[in-house]
C-alpha cells in the first residue's frame, strides 16, 4: 500500500461507518413496521452522536455534501430527543402534590438484578422511602428470602415467573374479593389495591430484550391482559425498551395507557462506572390512565443493580366513576397465560 493510499482508505472507511450509523438511526423510525427495525431505535441518540462525530472530519473531504447532510439529519434527531438523554435529568414534576386535598401515594419501581451483591442497600432504600406500592423485577430465590424480611411492612404481595419475573408488594390491602394474577409466564403481575376505599389496578412488567430476542412476541402474548386493565391503573416495570420505541408505544396503546415522561437513563452496563450513566438507556417505564395523576418522579441512588430505582408520587383524581374491573378482567383468556397466586 502506497503512503497516499492509506489516508484515502481511512477516509473511505470513515464515510462507510458514518453512512451505516445514519441508516441505523433512520431504520429506528420505522420500528412500528418491524421489530427488527425497532431494535435500532433504542440507541437512536448514541448512533446519531456517533454519525455526527464521523461526519465532522469528512467536511474537509470529497464527501463533504453527504457529511453535511448527515450532520443536519443527526442534529434534527437530537433536537427531538428527550432532554433527559442529553444530560438534563431534572425530576419529572406535573404539579404540586396534594392538590384538591387528595392523598399522595408513592410507588417504587426497580429491577433488582437477580444476583445483586448488596441487597441490604435495597432494603434500606425501601425503609427510607417507605413507598405504598413496590414493583420489582428479577426477584430470584435470593431476593425472595431477602424480601421476607420486610413482609411485616408489605404483607400484600404477588411474585410471578421466578428469577426474571415481576413482583408487586403493597402496604395497602388488595381489594376484598380480588385475586392478584400472573400473565405471560410471569412477565406481567397485576393486583387490585385498595387505596383508602378506592381501588386501583397495579401492574408490574418485565419484558425481554428486543429483536432478535423475545420482546415482540411477549407483548403480543400480553395483549389481552393489557387490554383488560380497568379505567384506572398504573403499570411500571423494566420494559427493556426506550420511551420513543415502537415497543413502548405498543404497550401503551394496548392498555390505553399514557407513558410517563422519562426521568433519564436508568440502565447502565453493570461493569461501567456510574459517571457514564448519561450513556445508559431509559428503559424503566411507568404508565398510567384514568384517575391516576402523577405528580413527580425521580431516579434514586445506586443500590447494586444495573438499574436505578425510580420513585413516583401520584394521587387519584376525585369524582371519577370506577368501572367494573372484574368484568373486564374476566375477558382475559387462559391462552394469555393467566396464573393465580394465593
Amino acid at each position: 500500500m502506497t503512503p497516499s493510499a492509506k489516508p484515502r482508505l481511512i477516509v473511505v472507511a470513515t464515510f462507510a461507518a458514518m453512512l451505516a450509523l445514519a441508516l441505523m438511526v433512520l431504520a429506528g423510525y420505522f420500528g412500528a413496521h418491524s421489530s427488527f427495525l425497532d431494535a435500532f431505535s433504542h440507541f437512536r441518540v448514541h448512533f446519531a452522536i456517533a454519525a455526527a462525530a464521523l461526519a465532522l472530519p469528512l467536511l474537509a473531504s470529497r464527501y463533504r455534501l453527504t457529511a453535511a447532510s448527515v450532520l443536519v439529519f443527526a442534529a434534527a434527531c437530537l433536537s427531538t430527543a428527550p432532554a433527559s438523554m442529553l444530560g438534563f435529568t431534572t425530576p419529572v414534576e406535573a404539579r404540586a402534590a396534594g392538590v384538591d386535598g387528595q392523598p399522595v401515594y408513592r410507588l417504587l419501581q426497580m429491577n433488582l438484578r437477580f444476583n445483586n451483591p448488596t441487597p441490604e442497600k435495597v432494603l434500606s432504600l425501601v425503609g427510607s422511602t417507605q413507598p405504598d406500592i413496590i414493583t420489582f423485577e428479577e426477584t430470584s430465590q435470593m431476593w425472595q428470602e431477602k424480601l421476607a424480611l420486610i413482609a411485616h411492612a408489605y404483607p400484600h404481595r404477588i411474585s410471578c415467573g421466578g428469577t426474571f419475573g415481576a413482583t408487586i408488594l403493597s402496604r395497602r390491602p388488595f381489594a376484598e374479593g380480588s385475586e392478584p394474577r400472573c400473565f405471560g409466564s410471569g412477565t406481567l403481575a397485576t393486583a387490585k389495591v385498595d387505596l383508602g376505599g378506592t381501588t386501583i389496578d397495579v401492574a408490574a412488567i418485565h419484558l425481554g430484550w428486543p429483536w432478535p430476542f423475545e420482546q415482540s412476541w411477549q407483548i403480543g402474548g400480553l395483549a389481552s391482559a393489557l387490554e383488560a386493565l380497568p379505567q384506572t391503573a398504573i403499570l411500571a416495570g423494566d420494559c427493556n425498551a426506550t420511551p420513543w420505541s415502537a415497543a413502548v408505544r405498543r404497550v401503551a396503546d394496548l392498555g390505553g395507557l399514557t407513558p410517563m415522561r422519562s426521568v433519564g437513563p436508568t440502565w447502565l452496563y453493570i461493569k461501567l462506572p456510574d459517571f457514564l450513566r448519561f450513556a445508559g438507556l431509559p428503559i424503566d417505564q411507568v404508565f398510567s390512565k384514568g384517575a391516576v395523576e402523577i405528580h413527580s418522579a425521580k431516579r434514586l441512588e445506586d443500590t447494586g443493580s444495573d438499574h436505578l430505582p425510580v420513585l413516583v408520587e401520584f394521587s387519584l383524581k376525585p369524582g371519577r366513576d370506577e368501572p367494573d374491573g372484574a368484568a373486564r378482567t374476566a375477558t382475559v383468556s387462559l391462552e394469555a397465560g393467566v396464573e393465580t397466586r394465593g
